[in-house]
Protein backbone atom coordinates (compact mmCIF):
# COMPACT_ATOMS: atom_id res chain seq x y z
CA UNK A 1 0.00 0.00 0.00
CA UNK A 2 0.94 3.57 -1.07
CA UNK A 3 1.61 6.42 1.80
CA UNK A 4 -1.15 9.07 1.19
CA UNK A 5 0.36 11.69 -1.65
CA UNK A 6 1.31 14.77 -0.09
CA UNK A 7 0.60 18.45 -1.53
CA UNK A 8 2.95 21.81 -0.95
CA UNK A 9 -0.29 23.21 0.23
CA UNK A 10 -0.53 23.86 3.77
CA UNK A 11 -3.17 22.13 6.14
CA UNK A 12 -6.64 23.81 6.84
CA UNK A 13 -5.02 24.22 10.59
CA UNK A 14 -2.08 25.89 9.27
CA UNK A 15 -4.04 28.28 7.25
CA UNK A 16 -6.11 29.24 9.73
CA UNK A 17 -2.94 30.05 12.24
CA UNK A 18 -2.12 31.97 9.45
CA UNK A 19 -4.80 34.11 9.40
CA UNK A 20 -5.28 34.83 13.39
CA UNK A 21 -1.81 35.64 12.97
CA UNK A 22 -1.92 38.58 10.46
CA UNK A 23 -2.82 41.83 11.84
CA UNK A 24 -4.61 42.71 9.10
CA UNK A 25 -7.09 40.45 9.66
CA UNK A 26 -8.24 41.56 13.05
CA UNK A 27 -7.59 44.96 11.27
CA UNK A 28 -10.27 43.86 8.97
CA UNK A 29 -12.67 42.49 11.97
CA UNK A 30 -12.79 45.41 13.27
CA UNK A 31 -13.48 47.29 10.82
CA UNK A 32 -16.44 45.19 9.67
CA UNK A 33 -17.83 44.86 13.12
CA UNK A 34 -18.03 48.84 13.04
CA UNK A 35 -19.55 48.86 9.35
CA UNK A 36 -21.56 45.93 11.04
CA UNK A 37 -22.37 48.47 14.64
CA UNK A 38 -23.78 50.95 12.20
CA UNK A 39 -25.63 48.82 9.60
CA UNK A 40 -27.10 47.10 13.13
CA UNK A 41 -28.29 50.39 14.27
CA UNK A 42 -29.72 51.05 10.71
CA UNK A 43 -31.60 48.00 10.96
CA UNK A 44 -33.37 48.10 14.36
CA UNK A 45 -33.97 51.79 13.45
CA UNK A 46 -35.47 50.80 9.78
CA UNK A 47 -37.28 47.74 11.72
CA UNK A 48 -39.27 49.46 14.31
CA UNK A 49 -40.52 51.95 11.85
CA UNK A 50 -41.42 49.10 9.41
CA UNK A 51 -43.18 47.37 12.60
CA UNK A 52 -44.32 49.99 14.68
CA UNK A 53 -45.36 53.15 12.51
CA UNK A 54 -46.35 50.77 8.84
CA UNK A 55 -47.71 48.14 11.06
CA UNK A 56 -45.82 45.44 9.41
CA UNK A 57 -45.72 41.76 10.68
CA UNK A 58 -42.07 40.82 11.92
CA UNK A 59 -41.05 39.27 8.83
CA UNK A 60 -41.54 41.40 6.19
CA UNK A 61 -40.54 44.12 8.67
CA UNK A 62 -37.09 42.32 8.90
CA UNK A 63 -36.61 41.67 5.74
CA UNK A 64 -37.65 45.10 4.82
CA UNK A 65 -35.14 46.62 7.34
CA UNK A 66 -32.30 43.63 5.88
CA UNK A 67 -32.25 45.06 2.65
CA UNK A 68 -31.59 49.36 3.78
CA UNK A 69 -29.15 48.04 5.68
CA UNK A 70 -27.01 45.36 3.42
CA UNK A 71 -27.15 48.07 0.86
CA UNK A 72 -25.48 50.20 3.77
CA UNK A 73 -23.01 47.70 4.51
CA UNK A 74 -21.83 46.81 1.30
CA UNK A 75 -21.17 50.30 0.85
CA UNK A 76 -19.29 50.81 3.39
CA UNK A 77 -17.12 47.21 3.70
CA UNK A 78 -16.29 47.98 -0.08
CA UNK A 79 -15.55 51.67 0.79
CA UNK A 80 -13.44 50.96 4.00
CA UNK A 81 -13.18 47.39 4.93
CA UNK A 82 -12.37 45.46 1.86
CA UNK A 83 -10.99 48.00 -0.01
CA UNK A 84 -7.49 46.61 -1.05
CA UNK A 85 -9.99 43.42 -2.11
CA UNK A 86 -12.57 45.05 -4.18
CA UNK A 87 -13.02 43.29 -7.83
CA UNK A 88 -15.87 43.99 -10.18
CA UNK A 89 -18.71 45.49 -8.14
CA UNK A 90 -21.57 43.90 -9.94
CA UNK A 91 -19.85 40.73 -8.94
CA UNK A 92 -18.93 41.31 -5.81
CA UNK A 93 -22.27 42.90 -5.07
CA UNK A 94 -24.03 39.59 -6.17
CA UNK A 95 -21.88 37.88 -3.68
CA UNK A 96 -22.14 39.71 -1.21
CA UNK A 97 -26.22 39.81 -1.72
CA UNK A 98 -26.22 35.57 -1.63
CA UNK A 99 -23.58 36.10 2.01
CA UNK A 100 -26.46 38.62 3.20
CA UNK A 101 -29.29 36.44 2.23
CA UNK A 102 -28.10 33.32 3.54
CA UNK A 103 -27.49 35.18 6.78
CA UNK A 104 -30.91 36.68 6.38
CA UNK A 105 -32.87 33.74 6.56
CA UNK A 106 -30.85 32.11 9.58
CA UNK A 107 -31.38 35.31 10.95
CA UNK A 108 -35.20 34.96 10.32
CA UNK A 109 -35.45 31.60 11.58
CA UNK A 110 -33.94 32.82 14.95
CA UNK A 111 -36.52 35.72 14.99
CA UNK A 112 -39.35 33.31 14.39
CA UNK A 113 -38.23 30.62 17.13
CA UNK A 114 -37.47 34.06 19.78
CA UNK A 115 -40.82 35.44 18.89
CA UNK A 116 -42.91 32.20 18.93
CA UNK A 117 -41.02 31.84 22.74
CA UNK A 118 -41.91 34.91 23.54
CA UNK A 119 -39.61 37.15 23.22
CA UNK A 120 -40.73 40.60 22.40
CA UNK A 121 -39.99 41.59 18.61
CA UNK A 122 -37.61 44.02 18.78
CA UNK A 123 -35.30 42.38 21.43
CA UNK A 124 -35.50 38.93 18.92
CA UNK A 125 -34.45 41.10 16.65
CA UNK A 126 -31.55 42.57 18.31
CA UNK A 127 -30.66 39.41 18.94
CA UNK A 128 -30.64 37.22 16.01
CA UNK A 129 -28.87 39.69 14.57
CA UNK A 130 -25.57 39.33 16.31
CA UNK A 131 -26.11 35.81 16.27
CA UNK A 132 -25.96 35.33 12.47
CA UNK A 133 -23.25 37.82 12.53
CA UNK A 134 -20.09 35.41 12.33
CA UNK A 135 -21.74 33.64 9.47
CA UNK A 136 -21.76 37.24 7.30
CA UNK A 137 -18.60 37.43 8.51
CA UNK A 138 -16.60 34.46 7.02
CA UNK A 139 -18.92 34.11 4.05
CA UNK A 140 -18.26 37.88 3.25
CA UNK A 141 -14.61 37.61 3.87
CA UNK A 142 -14.03 33.84 2.47
CA UNK A 143 -16.13 34.46 -1.10
CA UNK A 144 -17.45 37.65 -1.67
CA UNK A 145 -14.13 40.06 -1.12
CA UNK A 146 -12.12 37.27 -1.90
CA UNK A 147 -9.55 38.52 -5.11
Amino acid sequence: MEPPATTSEPGAAHRVGNALGRRSNWEQLAKFCVVGAAGYVVNLVVYTILLEAAGLHYIPAAIGSFLVAVANNYALNRIWTFRTERGDVGAQGLRFLVVSTVSLLANLAVLHLMVTAGVGEIVAQAVAIVLVTPLNFVGNKLWSFRR
